[in-house]
């Protein structure tokens, strides 16, 4: 018989890199509620921001995620201990002790430690998605007693592809090589060869994740290794706090700057299948991928892919229409305008509507902050939304499809209390319900409005609404006065334009005679 999941949890020792990060703050919480017989978990975090690695994982400890842990069993972070340490530096940074515990007592990794923006420069989303990685291989490969490594990837790590299936694909350029040449290579040089390098995906950050994982497969020979591919993921689902979210990325940064009044237009297919999955349905996918792989001890990397396909379709119209109607019955405390705006199918018609109702209006109240001698902000403000939405808007314009069998026949390893706790079934799931938690998260610990401000929330929200008409109205009114009052020179430049046309030659004979003839004659 096998073990329980909390059964062969029991006693270990558990090594998480990227312990502050979105999804590993999640797998902490759950590993140490949900697993309360292991040993330690150990955290490798680095000082950042003016912060010790002390201070960082006291933060850690106290974020709201782990309220009902703090209540359930307030001793479990006893078993939490500090290695300070980066990935970027030789040796992981870390002290010889800490190195020597970890050989010695070390029996699971969870690698999640990676940058996530999308526009990082090449040289530096190497350095930490893939030298990193590697750094944490090589101490892998020194314990004694490793049971498994669960390396962090992404679905859309071969974005070339409409069909992943769950395997290893081979890396398009060597990831040793990869390397080699960011160590030695000019800035400039390296800056100027990215594009033909990274010509398969449309970000550095894919690009590294997708060669990657051909490093990780290099050490599945010499302990049992699984990569965990999560397609987008987004707020909690069921626990431990229904929309729980703590950043800015992707559709929560969509949601929030919609609901703001910020963003007014969006190029996006709407009847493109989205794939997006909750941060506790991934933290229980990868507790789950660990507690198989290592029992099975395959000679042969295996890959998961925890994504939607073949379980909840659900479109990105679909999905921009729930969040337009949670926003606007939880509306946000501030706002630069009344929620608005749609999505486009054509680029162009989303271009136009850019400038005339994100960069026209930031320039124009920044112009008057200006002259009343205030601080300017909204142009700044659009270019970074601007920016933002391009990246996202790669992955809303096309259509992916992800096989995971393999992580769905998960379920049928483990008994019905264990599929209870290490829920991923996500059949259950109710679009509606999700996003109306969805939005209340992001309002709450992304902008950090408590829901006690909702009442004026609503009230200054109608007050949005009724002065968001107004100027509307007024701006028709205007375009219909200028219509008017200068319809002479108006009907002048219609009829000049038509004349124009009619004295060019036809289509067929440009064709025929080519345009230097006409032009010459």
């Amino acid at each position: 018989m096998a073990p329980s999941v909390g059964e062969f949890y029991a006693g270990k020792c558990i090594l998480v890199t990227g312990g502050t990060g979105f999804v590993g703050k999640a797998l902490v919480e759950k590993l140490l509620r949900s697993c309360p017989q292991l040993d330690t978990i150990y955290l490798l975090l680095r000082s950042k921001k003016g912060q010790t690695s002390e201070e960082r994982l006291k933060d850690l400890c106290s974020n709201k995620l782990f309220e009902l842990l703090r209540e359930k069993d307030p001793d479990a972070f006893q078993k939490v201990k500090l290695i300070p340490g980066d990935i970027l530096e030789e040796g992981l940074g870390m002290s010889n002790d800490d190195r020597v515990e970890l050989q010695r007592r070390c029996n699971i990794v969870f690698h999640s430690a990676a940058c996530v923006r999308f526009d990082q420069k090449l040289k530096d989303a190497v350095n930490l998605n893939t030298v990193g990685t590697h750094r944490v291989l090589q101490l892998a490969e020194t314990m004694e007693n490793l049971e498994v490594f669960v390396h962090l990837s992404t679905a859309y790590c071969r974005c070339e592809l409409d069909m992943l299936e769950e395997k290893l694909y081979p890396a398009v350029h060597n990831p040793r090589h990869v390397m080699h040449i960011c160590e030695w290579m000019d800035d400039d040089l390296l800056k100027y060869l990215e594009p033909e390098l990274i010509k398969s995906e449309p970000n550095t950050y894919s690009y590294t994740k997708a060669i990657t994982e051909d490093l990780v497969a290099e050490y599945s020979k010499k302990f049992p290794t699984a990569i965990a591919r999560p397609s987008i993921v987004t707020a909690a689902w069921k626990e431990p706090i229904p929309g729980w979210v703590d950043n800015l990325n992707g559709p929560t940064g969509l949601l929030v700057g919609s609901g703001k009044g910020v963003i007014r237009s969006m190029h996006c297919e709407p009847s493109y299948t989205a794939d997006a999955v909750s941060v506790d349905v991934v933290v229980n996918g990868c507790i789950l991928i660990a507690y198989a792989t290592a029992l099975d001890k395959p000679r042969n990397i295996s890959v998961y892919n925890i994504t939607l396909s073949g379980v909840v379709k659900i479109s990105w119209g679909e999905i921009i229409e729930l969040g337009k109607k949670w926003v606007d019955v939880y509306p946000h405390t501030v706002a630069l305008w009344h929620p608005g705006g749609n999505i486009k199918s054509y680029y162009w018609q989303h271009v136009l509507c850019v400038f005339f109702f994100h960069i026209a209006p930031a320039y124009l109240l920044d112009g008057l902050l200006f002259l009343l001698g205030k601080k300017t902000f909204l142009v700044n403000v659009q270019k970074r939304i601007s920016h933002g939405l391009n990246v996202l808007q790669y992955y809303t314009t096309k259509e992916w499809h992800f096989r995971n069998d393999r992580f769905l026949s998960l379920r049928k390893r483990i008994s019905e209390e264990d599929d209870r706790t290490f829920y991923i079934d996500l059949s259950t799931l109710s679009p509606d319900e999700y996003l109306k938690y969805y939005v209340l998260g992001t309002r709450q610990f992304c902008c950090k409005e408590d829901p006690s401000t909702l009442p004026r929330a609503r009230k200054l929200n109608k007050i949005r609404y009724v002065v968001d008409v107004v100027c509307k109205t007024l701006f028709f009114v205007l375009i219909a006065w200028l219509l008017y009052s200068y319809r002479d020179i108006f009907t002048s430049s219609v009829e000049l334009l038509d004349n124009t046309l009619k004295s060019l030659p036809p289509i067929s004979k440009v064709k025929a005679e080519g345009v230097d003839e006409i032009l010459g004659s």
